[in-house]
C-alpha cells in the first residue's frame, strides 16, 4: 500500500497568524455563529436577524459590525434598510466542517458509553 505524504504547509508570518487568530475570535462568539446561520437560510435585513436569533436589535448590529469587519458578512442598502448577506462563502464550508466533525466525534462518545 502506498503511502500518502503531506505537503507542508506554506510558511505563515507572525503578522498573518495574529490576523488568522482574530478572524477565528470572531467565529468564538455564539451569537455571531446565529447570525451566520441565520444568513445561510437568506439574506435578511437588521430586523429579521433579530427575529430570526432572538438577540435584541442592539446585539444584532454590534455582531454584524464584527462580521463585516472579518469580512464574513457583507451589507447593502435597500432604501432606509440594511440588507446583510455571506460574504464570504467559505464561511459556510467551515462552519459545516467543524458541525459536521462535532456531531460525530458526540455520536463516537455516545456510542462508547452505551458499550461500557
Amino acid at each position: 500500500m502506498a503511502s500518502r505524504t503531506k505537503k507542508s504547509p506554506p510558511p505563515v508570518s507572525e503578522e498573518a497568524l495574529v490576523l488568522i487568530a482574530g478572524w477565528f475570535r470572531t467565529l468564538g462568539e455564539p451569537s455571531r455563529l446565529r447570525i451566520l446561520r441565520a444568513l445561510e437560510e437568506s439574506e435578511k435585513n437588521i430586523s429579521e436577524l433579530v427575529e430570526a436569533t432572538g438577540l435584541t436589535q442592539a446585539n444584532v448590529s454590534r455582531h454584524v459590525q464584527s462580521l463585516v469587519d472579518a469580512g464574513m458578512v457583507g451589507r447593502r442598502r435597500e432604501g432606509l434598510t440594511v440588507i446583510c448577506y455571506i460574504a464570504d462563502p467559505s464561511i459556510t464550508d467551515l462552519c459545516d466542517n467543524v458541525c459536521n466533525n462535532l456531531l460525530k466525534r458526540l455520536s463516537q462518545q455516545v456510542q462508547k458509553l452505551g458499550g461500557s
